[in-house]
């Protein structure tokens, strides 16, 4: 293990305190701190640095240490650099200090989405590489902007470079979740985000008039088509133990918008929705019956997409597949549970599993409440440090992984 840093704090935990700090937060993150601070960990780690500017200000740094072997396909420890907004006014401590308390809580915006990792994997190298380790895959370390507003400018458009393509990736780790239990959770698929804005046009008029064909009553139809449907998803979700929230559709109605004044009738209004869309859909029957929805409320009833992911992919979960095997064993090593789901929002893994390269969604943090996105976000240092001793059995283990007919 390494010295103890600041003030008896390990110097993981100072680190990791340190990128928390840099304001990479939602509309105006700060990248260039973030690229800043990577380059010199890339600096002091004796790794490769490349700076891959995928949109104006937008770039993926990857950090590199090579493989004795490069013929072989390529370890990829994906992470994102952005973090949501806050409502400092709800927060206990300040989300941008990094406040650790008495117990060993480190409160901050990112502590579990997804500083942690970052670091993590960053600190796992560091200590392979002071023990001398080598590996025959080579590894690489993608820090990535704008995976909390959709990866659009960020993932997305990285992995339709050739710069991507370079890095020969066979596997992928990135984020997960916390878990609140003993078990680790392990994502090896995610629900499609499909959002939509239903468009209603009728008949205008005064408000004090029994109107016939209006636009509220044919977007009321479709309302309740869909919100019958998601109280069938939550239904089939409740009475059967076995699935998981990833496992069943979900959709909420996210925003109604229309209407002048009082006493007119609105010749527009349109509702917007949330659909996340499990992996196993057929999505061309779902996408018929929405239009089947809209065309049961009456004419002028249209749909449009805001955004609609179409190539949702699974990665085996079974020992044929040599990365899953892999990345199990060492978990049954250290006799960690572990629960395979489907992830129930969406992760920059969809981009990667889309170019045909497997992942797993996994941030090695239990005994943890899940406090993503919310206040007072905030990680255990303990549970920090262990994930660091979790990602220096897996990354030599997956960076080791024999040679694939893939690899060819």
């Amino acid at each position: 293990m390494a010295s103890k840093g600041i003030q008896g704090e390990h110097p993981s935990v100072t680190l990791f305190r340190q990128y928390l700090r840099i304001r990479t937060v939602h509309p105006e993150p700060d990248y260039a701190g973030a690229v800043a601070f990577l380059e010199e960990q890339a600096q002091q780690l004796g790794l490769g640095c490349q700076k891959v500017e995928v949109a104006p200000g937008r770039v993926v740094t990857v950090l590199t240490w090579p493989g004795t072997n490069p013929k072989l396909s390529s370890l990829l420890l994906n992470s994102h650099t952005d973090v949501v907004p806050v409502f400092k006014e709800h927060w206990s401590h300040d989300p941008f200090e990094a406040f650790k308390d008495a117990e060993g809580y480190i409160y901050a915006r990112g502590t579990q989405d997804m500083k942690s990792v970052g670091i993590q994997y960053l600190e796992a190298v560091r200590r392979l590489k002071a023990e001398g380790h080598h590996f025959p895959r080579t590894i690489h370390m993608t820090f990535v902007p704008d995976e909390e507003v959709g990866g659009h400018q960020g993932m997305e458009l990285f992995v339709k470079r050739p710069e991507f393509r370079a890095l020969k990736a066979g596997f992928a780790l990135d984020e997960g979740l916390a878990s609140p239990t003993d078990a680790f959770t392990v994502f090896y698929s995610e629900r499609s985000p499909w959002w939509v804005q239903i468009q209603s046009t009728g008949n205008p008029g005064h408000g004090s008039r029994f109107i016939e064909d209006t636009a509220a009553e044919k977007l009321h139809k479709v309302v309740s088509s869909i919100l019958a449907f998601r109280e069938k998803e939550q239904q089939r979700l409740q009475s059967n133990p076995r699935l998981s929230e990833g496992a069943v559709t979900s959709v909420n109605l996210t925003k109604l918008e229309g209407g002048v004044a009082y006493n007119v009738v609105p010749a527009t209004m349109s509702a917007s929705f949330d659909f996340r869309v499990a992996p196993d859909v057929d999505l061309k029957a779902f996408e018929e019956q929405l239009h089947r929805w809209c065309q049961e409320a009456g004419k002028g009833v249209t749909l449009n997409w805001i955004q609609r992911w179409e190539n949702p992919q699974i990665t085996s979960t079974d020992d044929s597949n040599p990365w899953w095997a892999a990345f199990s064993r060492v978990c049954k090593d250290m006799k960690l549970t572990l629960e395979p789901k489907i992830f129930p929002a969406a992760t920059d893994s969809r981009y990667i599993r889309a170019t045909g390269v497997p992942a797993l969604g996994f941030s090695p943090m239990n005994h943890t409440p899940v406090l993503l996105h919310d206040h007072d976000e905030r990680l255990h240092e303990d549970v920090f440090l262990r994930g660091i001793d979790i990602y220096m059995r897996l990354i030599p283990a997956l960076a080791s992984v024999p040679a694939l007919p893939s690899d060819s």
